[in-house]
């Protein structure tokens, strides 16, 4: 199977890689019924909570980025083919310039250094907001937070070492590199963020992990998932960015949608319905 698939924004060439996926468990959602969690996966004629993990190749102006960077090995045997997916997309970590994280959840930064803590794209820079960098940097926030983010926190605070003689945090809204800008996504961890390219008349917006579970949270945005550190929060962002896609129409993709991953949004009912262009 194909692990890419890549759209022209513009002047820019854009790739979603495919690391990998998995169905999550119906205690993934504490506060959602499962008859509703049911009744939605029939709807959509599926019979598994299916999430990929993805992560997105830029090339523009000469640059080539890389946002996030998939789960490496940490999730199994059905992910963590984030090198497979860029031989793909013809390149190879030595080429990647700046690596972006939408936030330092394992699933889109363990790709990011090797078992053993050492950078895998060695060339590159990496940028994350303050926000993620002020929680994940101190390990009493952390700790404080109780498990599994004490761990995660381990993790991160790997990749913020090995990158350590070139990181660049950036706050909210602040540029990533020319034509690419964070957007600020508050809920899901203390700095989580997506991101705009613009080039030329064109424009992708990256919706960060405001939905995880495709099938679930689009058609009932209401539907909060066990990884948000703020559930409430990242329920609210989910559902105002929603709409403001339904009334844009614009093109986005995001770390957990499925293969081919562009897509614009429709509203429908009380929800949404994704729409492949």
């Amino acid at each position: 199977m194909s692990r890419t698939a890549t759209r022209k924004i513009g002047s820019a060439d854009v790739t979603i890689l495919t690391d990998g996926g998995l169905a999550f468990p119906a205690d993934y959602f504490p506060e959602t019924d499962g008859a509703h969690i049911d009744a939605l996966l029939a709807k959509a004629g599926t019979g598994e909570i299916a999430t990929n993990f993805n992560a997105v190749l830029i090339r523009n102006g000469g640059k080539l980025i890389l946002a996030d960077a998939g789960p490496r090995d940490l999730f199994g045997p059905s992910a963590g083919f984030l090198p497979e997916a860029l031989k793909e997309a013809g390149t190879q970590p030595e080429d990647i310039d700046l690596l972006f994280a939408t936030h330092l959840h394992p699933d889109h930064i363990a790709g990011m250094i090797t078992p053993d803590g050492k950078a895998t794209f060695p060339n590159a820079e990496l940028c994350i907001t303050k926000g993620e960098y002020d929680f994940w940097s101190n390990e009493a926030t952390t700790a404080g937070a109780g498990e599994p983010v004490s761990e995660w926190g381990g993790l991160a605070r790997a990749v913020l070492a090995a990158y350590a003689g070139r990181l660049r945090i950036i706050g909210d809204g602040d540029e990533i590199a020319p034509g690419l800008t964070s957007v600020a996504l508050p809920g899901h961890t203390p700095g989580h963020s997506g991101w705009r390219l613009s080039s030329g008349s064109e424009q992708l917006i990256h919706v960060g992990d405001i939905v995880h579970a495709p099938a679930l949270q689009v058609p009932d945005p209401e539907i909060g998932i066990v990884f948000d550190i703020d559930m409430n929060t990242a329920r609210d962002t989910r559902k105002r960015l929603l709409d403001e896609l339904a009334s844009d129409g614009a093109l986005f993709t995001g770390g957990h949608f499925l293969h081919p991953a562009f897509h614009a949004v429709e509203r429908k009912g009380s929800g949404y319905r994704l729409i492949r262009p």
